[in-house]
């Protein structure tokens, strides 16, 4: 009984060891002969090296139509492979042969100490000491740090009394030296005709042409303060970012503003190599362009503002009282959809025969500036939905006075007015009453207002509503927010009525009038219109997209726009835009301060201007924001204040309305 048991338990061992045969020799005839070409992949993966190649071209820069603003120029460099293992002195030779033909700079002190111990090993050997190389050999010291103690001993003589002619091939060597093995290394950038020729005719071991890429401008500087630039190399701070994203630390990315804004869809895609095992390389892919941006900009309109803001620059800084003029804004949108259509800022740095101007337009989003009564419509804004303007009540224009306060006014005499034409006539006086009825007061002469900051916060919640005083969204980094003012005192509660207390940039001024006349519907402002692929494929198209709304009543937007026509029907905006185009809009006349000996001390009271408009009325196109600081000043003799706002609307809104119909 016992042995057929044993013979039974014998026979499950040999059917488990057969079927486990087949399980392994199943596995191992699938491995071999149905996955082979897998696993064939996967070991070359492992064991094969690719390398990117050096630079792709990035996408271009395009404006509303697909005119080309930023573009790509093909720069060629001198660069260098190591094709096995070269020496130091088959290196050097390299250099020697490279400089027979052009010369770079001399290497630092610190390369010229490793380039003298390369030189020279047994030479550096001697300044280490026995008791040195016995703690190397206890391992008390490490290799690197005696080759470091090697070139610290170096005297400085022996360095400084190197020829030219080593150490500018000390700085070879180190540019060939640099980085991994197999990258290629560039030795010199937009190199050229003439050396590449010459490089290209004497063939020396490891040096070829490399194709890179530049940016250039078909337009030259206009815009140029938007597009931003790029730079070869990550910086510190940034480099975590970057390579999370695949970027070597050589990589050329975009640095600031649009090229930095879209750095992801602009840059291309590099070329692939195969490192062979002599460490020559094999191209596998080619480089591809990145995508195109497509911007809301018309370079024809772009260049027609420019021109007129150049222009009557020119012509202003001929009158009087323009000593302090220095330079201007404008803007033209969309209001339908907050896109921009131009945006420039120009400095006047010499007028006359040589007049030169600096291309300023990043500052119409990083400078902010006193605005003055262009804010009205925002103003008029609190009081309506705080119940303290009677629509259609007159009252007479006159001045307040606050205790301790000088006698505030308007700019003169405006007799009676409502809320209609206190818009009209931008009276002071109209808004000042409105913040003594919202502090809860009704005005004396000589009164104590004492208002909260409750009241200043709802004069500037409603203002960061239209965009004063808050980020318009517009798609280009470090947008600033203007200065909102920490003091606070009955006088400057008045100030911040009329725009003379807050600044606020020029696109936050585009954005307020949008807003209006959104009728209260507030629509980030946009750069780019769509991005597209090199293939023409839309990846990316921008949306008007609302940020924030107002929430009054149709009924009183209508009575602003109702006051913004009349400015420019005879009102403070009269001869600013031609009638029959039927535009809406609003001045401002604001003080500001100036530093007129650059001394760091703000000495001189001066008059900024600014305008807005949009039109026109019934088959609106367009907006036009302008603002001009230090456009004039009071030497108490004169005070004149040259016209500059009204001849650019005048001229820039007939061109529009003949534009907008036959662009």
């Amino acid at each position: 009984m016992v042995k057929k048991m044993k013979k039974k338990s014998i026979w499950y061992v040999y059917l488990f060891l057969f079927f486990l045969f087949c399980v392994v020799g199943g596995r191992l005839f699938f491995l071999t002969f149905v996955k082979h070409e897998s696993f064939e992949n996967l070991l070359k993966q492992k064991t094969e090296v690719y390398v990117e190649g050096e630079s792709a071209p990035r996408g271009r820069i395009m404006d509303t139509n697909g005119v080309v603003l930023v573009d790509n120029t093909l720069v060629l460099e001198i660069a260098y492979h190591k094709i096995g293992n070269p020496t130091f002195f088959e290196e050097v030779d390299i250099a020697k042969q490279l400089l027979s033909i052009f010369e770079v700079e001399e290497a630092s002190e610190k390369d010229l100490r490793e380039f003298y111990a390369l030189k020279h090993p047994e030479l550096v050997k001697e300044f280490i000491t026995s008791e040195e190389y016995f703690a190397l050999e206890s391992r008390k010291i490490t290799m690197d740090e005696i080759n470091k103690m090697m070139r610290e001993r170096i005297a400085i003589d022996t360095i400084m009394n190197m020829s030219h002619e080593e150490k500018v091939l000390a700085q070879f060597y180190r540019l060939m030296n640099e980085g991994y093995a197999y990258q290629n290394k560039i030795i010199l950038s937009d190199a050229s005709s003439e050396i590449v020729a010459r490089i290209s005719e004497k063939k020396i071991p490891g040096i070829f042409i490399n194709e890179s890429w530049k940016r250039s401008y078909p337009f030259g500087e206009i815009l140029r303060g938007i597009f931003g630039n790029i730079q070869k190399g990550i910086l510190e701070e940034q480099k975590e970012e970057y390579l999370a994203q695949g970027y070597q630390l050589t990589d050329t990315v975009g640095v600031s503003y649009l090229e930095a804004q879209y750095e992801t869809y602009l840059k291309g895609e590099k070329a692939q190599y195969f490192v062979n095992s002599d460490k020559s390389l094999t191209l596998v892919k080619e480089a591809k362009r990145g995508s195109d941006v497509y911007l809301s900009i018309d370079i024809v309109l772009q260049q027609k503002l420019d021109e007129v803001v150049r222009n009557t620059l020119l012509k202003v800084k001929q009158m009087p009282n323009t000593e302090f003029l220095k330079e201007s804004y404008a803007l033209i949108g969309d209001p339908k959809t907050g896109a921009i259509r131009a945006m420039v800022g120009r400095r006047i740095l010499e007028h006359g025969m040589n007049a030169q101007f600096q291309e300023v337009s990043s500052n119409t989003f990083l400078s902010s500036f006193t605005v003055g009564s262009i804010v009205k419509g925002a103003s008029h804004t609190v009081g309506y939905m705080n119940e303290v303007i009677e629509v259609d009540k007159k009252i007479y224009d006159s001045c307040v006075k606050l205790y301790f306060v000088p006698e505030k006014c308007s700019y003169k005499k405006l007799g009676y007015l409502d809320d209609i034409t206190a818009l009209k006539w931008s009276s002071n006086y109209y808004q000042f009453l409105t913040a003594i009825k919202l502090s809860g007061k009704q005005y004396f002469y000589n009164m104590q207002l004492n208002a909260g900051e409750d009241v200043f916060q709802k004069y500037r919640n409603i203002f960061a509503m239209y965009g004063l005083g808050s980020l318009t969204g517009l798609d280009i980094p470090n947008e600033q927010n203007g200065i909102i003012g920490k003091n606070r005192s009955d006088d400057l509660l008045l100030n911040l009525t009329i725009g003379q207390y807050d600044t606020y940039t020029p696109v936050q001024l585009l954005q307020y009038i949008h807003t209006i006349y959104q009728s209260g519907k507030r629509y980030a402002l946009s750069l780019m219109k769509e991005i597209r692929s090199v293939d023409g494929e839309i990846l990316v198209q921008m949306e008007p997209n609302i940020l924030s709304e107002v929430g009054m009543e149709e009924f009183y937007y209508d009575r602003i726009r109702e006051g913004f026509r009349q400015v420019l029907d005879h009102g403070t905006g009269s001869g600013y835009v031609n009638p029959s185009i039927q535009a809406f809009g609003k001045t401002g006349t604001s003080e500001s301060f100036y530093d007129s000996n650059q001394d760091g001390v703000v000495d001189t009271k001066t008059i900024s201007s600014t305008f807005a408009m949009i039109g026109p009325e019934n088959d609106t196109q367009y907006s036009l924001v302008l603002v001009t600081p230090n456009l004039s000043h009071y030497d108490g003799v004169k005070d004149y204040t040259a016209p500059f706002n009204r001849y650019i609307s005048t001229e820039m809104s007939e061109y529009l309305l003949h534009y907008s119909k036959n662009p």
